[in-house]
């Protein structure tokens, strides 16, 4: 079972670079007087590392929220 996880392990490390080798363009990302110009793959990656943060975020909240719901 760990060489499977070692496999998808190398498997998802070799297309994350393989993507940002593909994408190296750059675009201008601008957030109300901010802006900062970045690869694409990096501008990708930094929007799935937010959405995982937010979605762990909301989801802790939630399992507080029935926990707390429960005890009383």
């Amino acid at each position: 079972m760990r060489f499977i996880y070692l496999a998808l392990l190398i498997l998802f490390a070799g297309v994350t670079v393989l993507f940002a080798l593909q994408n190296l363009e750059t675009i201008t990302v601008s957030f109300l007087n901010w802006s900062v110009t970045l690869p694409i793959a990096v501008v990708v990656i930094g929007a799935y590392a937010l959405g995982m943060a937010s979605g762990g975020s909301v989801l802790a909240f939630l399992r507080w929220t029935l926990g707390r719901s429960k005890k009383t």
